[in-house]
């Protein structure tokens, strides 16, 4: 349990609660005087509301009129900062940022230059020192959730454990060898201990992660799709993403694309959250929505790569779930989802030729209820609701570049910096306090992270070994 002196809180003096304090109702944390966005399907604010959060999770979202019938262990005052649900980033490759800033404008990056620098440098440690690096970034711009894939996930895990944090974590498997697997079936067992280690964790969704259709065979894509809904578990892959993969699916279906070869083999399924889904006509739309299938829209990532824009507003007027992501630090190069929203409101835009297109409160609907659909965790997390999981962000409202406010879901969109979140909570639990991390040391995780760094350096550009 968090020491209440590492927290600048109000706490209630007794004499408060004198008289009748029988009748109240006693919580963990209670937040008030704030500007509460629930994201319920409403979108209900309440301009000086409160949040009432016992265990783990929330049990009052309310106008704050009924503040004297609780009695909280710890309380928050908001002083009219915006509360909200903490951000899902719903596609990313969280150990990478200790690759980030290398080779950003190489051609045919992924095959050129990211696969043989993994080759080099990918292990145990790299995972880990790179995912702890990565979580204290997320926290800190008020992501409470994340959806991985890489290698060694179970490193990852281990992480997002100790920071506290929630995640669904993603075993990768492709066709050649890697750091953990010689090839898909070595990828896949491991994938399988994984899970059966990791099943029963109440803040960790343990997943498959083919990389790509044309990464993996027609085989392994259908076994692990049966092994998914075996053991009730996610999918994630890359999809629809690239040209490379346009040609090599044409050629393998006889020329269907790729969510249409999914269709075919049996591999499009509830379980699936698929990210990118840039190169999809309305047929490939509509197969999509019939199979329920979760999408992570990464806006940055993919027009730095030039690979284009995903037609997420014809995916929304279809009712499919959309969430936003980042991809991993190597791609958009931050894993704040804050730094994704004024690039997906601004593009659509314009590829859309139409100022009103992706209005700021669609933005952070994708961010976060939209993001809990896309990873079927709906019933659970993404809006401020009476019996969901307290997984909750506050953003200071009184940064220069917030003022003023006269409407929050705009202010968040065009304005907001990943630095303005001041607390995340999880699970119930503080797990930042004005921008301070209480449950890992911070300047040991970065210092740890540049001196890794010192070894990419000397392995990718002193040696010449890996041209940028």
């Amino acid at each position: 349990m968090l020491k209440k002196t590492h927290l600048a809180i109000f706490l209630c003096a007794s004499s408060l609660f004198s008289t009748a304090s029988n009748a109240l109702e006693k919580v963990d944390l209670l937040i008030k005087n704030a500007a509460v966005l629930t994201m319920n399907e409403d979108k209900t604010i309440f301009q000086q509301g409160l949040v009432a959060v016992k265990g783990n999770k929330i049990i009052a979202v309310t106008n704050g009129e009924d503040i004297k019938n609780y009695q909280a262990e710890t309380i928050i005052d908001a002083d009219g900062d915006i509360v909200m649900p903490g951000l899902i980033n719903t596609h990313t490759h969280a150990s990478m940022t200790v690759f980030r800033s290398l080779a950003d404008d190489v051609p045919d990056r992924l095959h050129r230059y990211i696969f043989p620098l993994e080759k080099k440098l990918v292990s145990r440690d790299m995972v880990r020192i790179g995912a702890q690096l990565g979580n204290v970034e997320m926290l800190k711009g008020g992501v409470t959730t994340y959806a991985d894939m890489y290698y060694f996930e179970d490193e990852v895990a281990k992480t997002v454990d100790k920071i506290g944090m929630r995640a669904v974590l993603g075993e990768s498997v492709i066709k050649f060898p890697v750091a953990d697997a010689e090839n898909a079936q070595q990828g896949i067992d491991y994938a399988l201990n994984f899970i059966n280690e990791y099943k029963d964790h109440p803040r960790i969704t343990p997943a498959f992660a083919p990389h790509a259709t044309y990464t993996n065979s027609t085989e392994t894509l259908q076994k692990i799709t049966k092994l998914s809904l075996q053991h009730d578990v996610p999918v994630m892959i890359h999809l629809a993403e690239s040209e490379r993969e346009n040609q090599v699916i044409a050629e393998r279906s006889g020329g269907k694309s790729p969510i249409a070869y999914m269709a075919e083999i049996g591999a499009l399924t509830p379980n699936l959250i698929a990210a990118h889904v840039i190169n999809a006509d309305d047929n490939d739309i509509a197969l999509l929505k019939k199979y329920d299938v979760g999408i992570a829209h990464n806006m940055s990532a993919n027009i730095k790569s030039a690979k284009g824009v995903a037609p997420i507003i014809k995916m929304q007027e279809q009712g499919l779930r959309i969430g936003l992501g980042t991809d991993g630090p190597m791609s958009g190069n931050t894993l704040s989802t804050i730094d994704e929203f004024n690039q997906v409101a601004k593009v659509h835009k314009l590829v859309n030729q139409d100022r009103a297109a992706m209005p700021p409160v669609d933005v952070i609907e994708m961010a976060t209820i939209g993001s809990a659909r896309a990873l079927h965790m709906e019933d659970k997390i993404g809006s401020l609701e009476v019996g969901k999981l307290a997984d909750i962000i506050i953003i200071d409202t009184k940064a220069p570049n917030m003022v003023p406010v006269y409407n929050p879901y705009s202010a968040l969109v065009y304005s907001a910096y990943a630095a303005n979140v001041k607390h995340t909570i999880v699970d119930g639990k503080v797990l930042m306090h004005h921008r301070k991390m209480l449950t890992v040391d911070e300047d040991a995780i970065r210092s740890e992270a540049l001196q890794f760094a010192d070894k990419v350096r000397k392995t990718v550009i002193e040696s010449g070994e890996i041209v940028q």
